[in-house]
């Protein structure tokens, strides 16, 4: 584990998820509170950006600048117009066997989304689920299958890759994006452990070594990810490596680098992913922590 300065830089939330370095500031969805935010750098000047009644997730921007994002339980994919409408980019109801979760944004203005793939909240069984392409049309593809709970997606600076993280599947995912819009079959980046022997949600977490959650690319290829059940982000190199840890000290569920020279790993805490817990409380904060390597890629 890193000896590195944690500090706060926001507090008061529900469960902050998806953050994102755009403009200057620092985005991110609040699963609970119903919006996407944006502050400052050092905490100050926090506004809504968005209200998302349907619970928000993974967001993203167009090539022309229009926000796009998750409306979790409504399983839809909304976009902000330029006048400040919010209006429909693509419903994937018929794509999706739980909720619309994580989701990122290539500089095609494609959106790669991943759902949950079964009632996580209600305590079901595991069920695998795929990657959804949504084209800037709104036209929706299906592009992967068979991954375990897919969760935070980086594409790589050149554009030709998709990284996947599969948070009960002790293992990040990746894949080669054609150049019509397809994806190669799945490899392994990063294998954590074996895939969990049950399906059942309180006897796989055990087995998992380390649950990718929200991640992002620093400029030396490497991946800062959060692990969802082990209260630590890691940077991990291609292959598995375990480059180093920062603890902030309670559960983190995402994590992204940005700031003004891309060298700031924010952080989204809580003390657990428990949807009644954490509708009930204001807990959740953002922390940061300044590390060497500078952000890369999309988000």
């Amino acid at each position: 584990m890193t000896d590195r300065e944690i500090r706060t830089v926001v507090s008061g939330m529900s469960y902050t998820e998806c953050p994102r370095w755009h403009d200057g500031r620092l985005w991110f969805a609040d699963f609970y509170i119903h919006a996407i935010y944006s502050v400052n750098e050092d905490g100050t000047g926090l506004r809504v950006e968005v209200e998302v009644p349907g619970q928000p997730s993974g967001f993203g921007w167009l090539p022309d600048g229009r926000l796009v994002f998750v409306s979790m339980k409504d399983r839809k994919v909304m976009r902000r117009e330029d006048d400040g409408a919010v209006v429909l980019h693509a419903d994937v109801a018929d794509h999706v066997g739980g909720h619309a979760n994580d989701m990122v944004v290539d500089g095609q203005g494609r959106c790669w989304l991943g759902d949950f793939g079964f009632d996580l909240m209600s305590g079901a069984d595991i069920e695998t689920t795929g990657v959804l392409r949504i084209d800037p049309d709104g036209t929706t593809t299906p592009v992967a299958q068979d991954l375990w709970f897919p969760n935070g997606s980086v594409v790589s600076p050149d554009g030709r890759t998709l990284i996947v993280d599969e948070t009960f599947g002790n293992r990040i995912s990746a894949f080669t994006i054609e150049a019509d819009g397809s994806l190669s079959e799945r490899r392994d980046w990063a294998v954590f452990g074996e895939l969990p022997t049950s399906r059942a949600v309180a006897e796989a977490i055990p087995q998992v070594v380390l649950a990718p959650d929200g991640c992002g690319l620093d400029s030396e290829g490497c991946l800062w990810v959060a692990d969802a059940v082990g209260g630590r982000v890691c940077r991990v190199a291609e292959g598995g490596p375990i480059l180093e840890t920062v603890e902030p000290g309670t559960g983190v569920f995402a994590c992204m680098l940005g700031g003004t020279d891309g060298r700031t790993l924010f952080m989204s805490c809580a003390p657990d992913f428990n949807e009644i817990a954490r509708s009930a409380a204001r807990e959740a904060e953002i922390r940061a922590v300044t590390v060497d390597v500078p952000h890369a890629g999309l988000p």
